[in-house]
């Protein structure tokens, strides 16, 4: 029992370092894009960079994981991540941070099928297992919460470097810890590589990603932006096509006509779709427009925190009596409720508390979803698949982040350039002066710049005010554009589950349950 403990401890604490990176850069931008000069774009791939390189090779990380061991594969994916986290702190410009968080993705996704599978192999009996992946939640939840919590008490601290030392701190501590006290376990019968399937996956969701961010500038009328969605299209085509005819597919479309698996899949995407769009933008807001301290933003995502472990603790609770089903309907409405309040909350002059509330209802219902999910995949798939289980269902948590920052980015990033333009010509800015302008807001020098030129007073500043204002509201609206768009999906998820829970579809789900074993 304490060998179980113990290595049950340690799968957390590696599950909490992947999990924490995921936002533990929201509090970092502005500081991160004034020293290195970082456009939007670059400032979305330093987000999405990780979250693209961790959805990329899960699946395979989950292969291979089954076939030569769980702890090896584990550890080494921790190794990766630490080295990363160096490339991180050193970085000289932001390409160079780019390529460490994406570095860290790699080590993640090597990692992360672990923490869920051996929660199936260390947990025989049922309600342990129920238990375990309640903590497993929860702990998933404190990571999501404590990302701007710790990065923003590390900033004010030290500097936006200094929380990748920490990174690896911690990278270091997890690896001496889980090479102690992890067992091995692999599966009996190695499966097959199947490596046509990850190279098209792979390449359709990285080349999607690619354009929809570079399409912010390039524009998406472009020619070649819309020959590269297409060629995305395809190679997702003859992704499902080599899938059915493969012996041993990375996801086998059999298992999507489970209607538990397919549901734990959709919420998984939608859940951390909603999280990276209130991490990512909100953060960005507070320290842009309402020029909130980093201490500030960190006190209030702490009631944020609190929440969402509370909605997994609870929901892990409960899943076995109420239902996977129910309880993910439940979190997606309450969730899409927090969304709306935290949209009508935001504005340049608004009360924190208000806004601390308003997320940690959002907070609370991303927590409940996030065991009812899990168990929903283990349980979808044969014991034998858990591995796999563990990481088609974090791969569909980690598009729904690349989905985030790059499609609600590049919405954001043109609302900004779009209206600031517009609130430009309104003012009477030559057109010489815009291209200047829009160069500054994008790159965090404005602020800067327009206190510089404040000096001068009498028109020049009174214009100046004018121009941040535009720039502030230009931003509000893509921020609220955002937020909406997570809300709307969150209750579209709802109505999807509810529609599915009717009595009419039991006889299907029992089918397809009958027919995946």
């Amino acid at each position: 029992m304490n060998r179980q403990r113990s290595a049950f401890a340690a799968i957390l604490f590696v599950l909490y370092l992947t999990f924490l990176d995921n936002t533990l850069t929201s509090p970092l931008l502005a500081s991160i894009q004034s020293d290195l000069g970082s456009g939007v774009v670059q400032l979305q791939w330093v987000v999405g960079g990780y979250a693209l390189a961790f959805a990329t090779l899960m699946m395979l990380s989950g292969v291979l994981s089954d076939n030569f061991g769980r702890k090896r594969v584990l550890l080494g994916g921790i190794a990766i991540f630490s080295g990363g986290s160096v490339i991180c702190a050193v970085a000289p410009s932001t390409s160079w941070l780019i390529a460490g968080r994406v570095i860290m993705g790699v080590g993640a996704a090597a990692s992360e099928p672990g923490t869920l599978s051996f929660i199936r192999q260390l947990f025989s009996d049922e309600h342990q297992r129920a238990r375990a992946l309640g903590v497993w939640g929860a702990v998933c939840a404190l990571a999501l919460a404590t990302g701007p919590v710790v990065g923003g008490l590390a900033l004010s601290a030290w500097s936006w470097r200094g929380v990748f030392w920490f990174n690896l701190l911690l990278g270091l501590i997890a690896l001496v810890w889980a090479g102690r006290v992890v067992p091995e376990n692999k599966r009996a019968t190695p499966r097959r590589l199947d490596l046509r399937g990850f190279a098209l996956g792979s390449a359709s969701l990285g080349l999607a990603t690619f354009t929809t961010i570079s399409g912010e500038t390039t524009g998406y009328v472009n020619r070649t932006t819309v020959i590269m969605f297409g060629l995305s299209l395809l190679l997702f085509g003859a992704f499902f096509i080599v899938e059915r005819s493969s012996p041993d597919p990375f996801l086998n479309p059999r298992y999507l006509r489970n209607p538990d698996f397919a549901l734990a899949l959709v919420v998984a995407f939608v859940s951390f779709f909603a999280v990276l769009s209130l991490f990512f933008f909100t953060t960005l807001y507070l320290e842009i427009v309402v020029q909130v301290t980093t201490n500030q933003i960190a006190l209030t995502c702490v009631p944020l925190l609190l929440s969402m472990c509370t909605g997994a603790l609870w929901s892990g609770r409960w899943s076995a009596s109420e239902g996977n089903r129910s309880l993910m309907m439940t979190g997606c409405l309450i969730a899409g409720i927090g969304f709306l309040a935290t949209n009508f909350v935001l504005a340049p002059h608004m009360s924190l508390i208000e806004l601390s509330v308003a997320m940690a209802v959002a907070g609370l219902g991303l927590g409940i979803v996030i065991v009812p999910a899990n168990a929903s995949a283990l349980a979808g798939l044969p014991a034998s698949q858990s591995g796999v289980a563990a990481s088609l269902v974090n791969t569909a948590r980690e598009i729904g982040a690349v989905a985030a920052v790059a499609i609600l980015g590049s919405v954001v990033n043109g609302q900004l350039t779009v209206q600031l333009t517009k609130k430009l010509i309104e003012i009477g800015v030559p057109q010489s002066y815009r291209d200047q302008i829009l160069s500054a807001v994008t790159t965090g020098s404005a602020a800067g710049e327009a206190a510089h030129y404040e000096k001068y007073g009498g028109e020049i500043a009174v214009i100046v005010r004018k121009v941040l204002l535009a720039a502030n509201d230009a931003l509000a609206q893509g921020l609220s554009f955002a937020l909406l768009s997570a809300s709307g999906l969150l209750f579209a998820t709802a109505l999807v589950i509810y529609l599915m829970s009717r009595p009419h579809s039991t006889e299907v789900a029992d089918l397809s349950t009958s027919y995946i074993q």
